[in-house]
């Protein structure tokens, strides 16, 4: 593997707020190594999610959350329109479906292949659990530079239980941590595309600086944004955090390039184009999510101004039909999201507050089924929790100060995104915290917290003095941890995958009550 560790020697800016030119750029090679890394991380993060896919359910039936979500997808597949539009949840059993059409939209065309069986309810599911490793290790390599640092936040990433068990429900959560994750290494390419722009450049008349151009990578990333809010109204977060953070690098960018005037400069230049860009197009797309709910006549609310549901002194009864169903059916949504709240009178034994996220303090139960007879004479269960690998979670807040502390004083760029990121899943939550609320909801935060970790280990790789096999004290370090993440998987897979074992290997795992 290359030994190069970009996180210390390429990506350090140490003009990071001074007006210096900055310098180069890295650049990224693929080699050998890399295809060789890649390959055994998507092999192991294949099996890992897809053995023993169908074998958790409720004879023969969806458990937990898939049961709103894969017979909606499963109606979608009933009502099907035609490809391009899709079907709708029509049934009106489900009442109010208050998520966004989307996720059950990708969960459906797993169903139409396999039916409506758990193969076709949790397909797409794995497929796209997979690819979210992938995207982690493609935003650690675009991060680092570094083969080592990148194989790294693969091995992390699969043995993650929150990305793991994510991945093999018919549930929502993985496809909206897939375009999140996508999205912000969309993002740091179109950055990293400004600075070889800049670098390039002769020079410039202007003192507000040079306009970028058409930028591909943020309008890419405006579209993986509008996918994400297209799965869950949480994907607004990432729409207002990555926005400011590509506008503060674009202004970063422009005073490191001696730009006279970078602030109006940035104001003049870059903002509009990011609106258009990171908010315009979400926007648009997250409207066409919506397609087959407008192209049928039996949707929910639908015709809701012409039946008289809604209110005579209401402002949607002056727009029309469509649009006022549509906003009804919105704001009838918000008034569900907001009623959930513990003082409300809402509770339940699994309910977890934001900062419990931190470390994994309290898993959510999936699938249990206890009392069953074991082969050895004691009584066993089935087990499956939302859970958190402690070597991973436990280290939440040490690394998110360390990233701060290295962003700030160190002034290493490269923590950038994944701190904004992490902050743009978990800060808004705060405000909300009387709100019922779930581990699951940290989902998004786990492909940040591996990505911080990596970029962690690759500082650590070359620190100390170098041993006889080759090796430095600081990869030893890293070595031992890594061993130590897949040791955890290891020994909590039970809980993961959801063994059959004794009562008391149980027990031995539930290291908290909060656990139980």
């Amino acid at each position: 593997m290359s030994q190069a560790l970009p996180v210390r020697n390429q990506v350090r800016d140490q003009g990071m707020f001074a007006g210096t030119r900055p310098p180069a750029p890295p650049t990224f090679r693929w080699t050998s190594q890399d295809t060789w890394t890649w390959s055994i991380i998507a092999i192991f993060a294949t099996l890992t999610r897809f053995i023993g896919l169908t074998s958790a359910t409720s004879s023969g039936t969806p458990v937990f959350d898939e049961k709103h979500y894969v017979p909606q997808a499963w109606d979608m597949v009933q009502s099907w329109i035609n490809p391009v539009t899709g079907g709708i949840e029509s049934n009106p059993g489900f009442g109010l479906v208050v998520h966004p059409p989307l996720a059950k939209q990708i969960i459906a065309f797993g169903e139409m292949i396999f039916g409506y069986t758990p193969m076709g309810w949790r397909v797409m599911v794995a497929l796209f659990g997979t690819l979210t490793v992938l995207a982690i290790m493609a935003l650690t390599r675009r991060l680092s530079g570094s083969t080592v640092v990148t194989f790294i936040a693969g091995v992390i990433a699969t043995a993650d239980g929150v990305l793991l068990v994510s991945s093999r429900f018919g549930m929502l959560d993985i496809f909206q941590v897939f375009f999140i994750t996508a999205a912000a290494w969309t993002l740091i390419r179109d950055h990293q595309q400004m600075h070889h722009r800049l670098n390039n450049a002769s020079g410039w008349d202007d003192e507000f600086g040079p306009r970028f151009g058409f930028r591909w990578w943020r309008f890419g990333t405006g579209i993986l944004l509008g996918l994400a809010l297209s799965v869950k109204w949480s994907g607004l977060y990432y729409i207002a955090f990555f926005g400011l953070a590509s506008v503060f690098l674009d202004l970063w960018l422009r005073k490191s390039y001696g730009v006279h005037r970078y602030i109006v400069g940035t104001l003049r230049h870059d903002v509009v184009p990011a609106l258009a860009s990171l908010v315009l197009i979400p926007a648009l797309l997250y409207i066409w999510s919506w397609r087959a709910w407008f192209a049928s006549e039996t949707s929910v609310y639908r015709h809701a101004q012409a039946d008289g549901t809604i209110e005579g002194s209401s402002f949607l009864r002056f727009l029309p039909d469509s649009i006022a169903g549509w906003l009804h059916y919105h704001f009838s949504v918000l008034e569900f999201h907001g009623s959930l709240t513990t003082s409300g009178g809402h509770s339940h034994p699994w309910d977890s507050k934001p900062w419990s996220w931190l470390v994994a303090g309290r898993p959510i139960l999936y699938f249990s089924s206890t009392d069953i007879e074991c082969a050895v004479g004691d009584t066993c269960r089935r087990m499956i929790y939302l859970f958190g690998t402690p070597a991973i979670w436990w280290l939440t807040v040490p690394v998110i100060f360390w990233a701060v502390w290295s962003l700030f004083i160190r002034r290493q760029r490269a923590y950038v995104i994944p701190l904004v990121a992490f902050a743009a899943g978990f800060l808004p939550w705060l405000a909300a915290y009387d709100r019922q609320m779930y581990f699951f909801y940290a989902a998004a935060l786990a492909p940040f917290l591996v990505v911080l970790l990596a970029l962690t280990c690759g500082e650590l790789w070359q620190r100390g003095r170098t041993l006889r096999n080759g090796l430095t004290y600081g990869s030893m370090i890293v070595v031992a941890y890594i061993a130590l993440v897949v040791t955890m998987f290891v020994i909590f897979s039970p809980i993961l995958y959801g063994y059959i074992v004794p009562d008391w290997i149980y027990d031995s795992l539930m290291w908290l009550p909060s656990w139980r």
